[in-house]
């Protein structure tokens, strides 16, 4: 099966999960308000499984023989998974904002990024500014 046939299976299956599964059960409903918490991941979900759906349904064709990739390729997303996901579980046990900083960090070392500038900016600013945006919106970062 071409690799886009795979990658477009799962992206459709990750939006229906979305819409079943994830959303109704982690997004709660506000009173009042333009719009609902839900609508826009909601929104990005269909687009997500459409899209999906059409990786499926017409492959690009580029390469009919193109499987996935081989060695480094995987063990590096398997990589950044591994470090997303396990940020994720030091969120919940941690908070936001002592796992953050260090979440930054070590993505922009794993991307090569070793000026010292950049770093100290990515690893304060980057978190600073999400933390800025739930604090206005009044929405908990955990």
């Amino acid at each position: 099966m071409p690799a886009d046939r795979i990658s477009g299976l799962v992206f459709l299956v990750l939006g229906v999960v979305m819409l079943t599964i994830i959303i109704p059960e982690f997004v709660e409903t506000a009173e009042g308000g333009v719009i609902q918490p839900a609508t826009l991941p909601a929104l990005l979900s269909w687009v997500m499984a459409g899209c999906g759906a059409w990786m499926v349904l017409r492959p690009s064709g580029f390469d009919s023989h193109l499987h996935l990739p081989a060695g480094a390729s995987v063990r590096s997303a398997a990589l950044y998974a591994a470090v997303l996901g396990g940020a994720v579980l030091l969120m919940g046990e941690l908070g936001f904002l002592f796992v953050a900083p260090g979440l930054a960090l070590v993505i922009m070392l794993m991307i090569g990024e070793r000026r010292w500038a950049w770093l100290g900016a990515g690893v304060v600013a980057v978190p600073a500014a999400i933390w800025g945006f739930a604090l206005l919106l009044g929405r908990p970062l955990l």
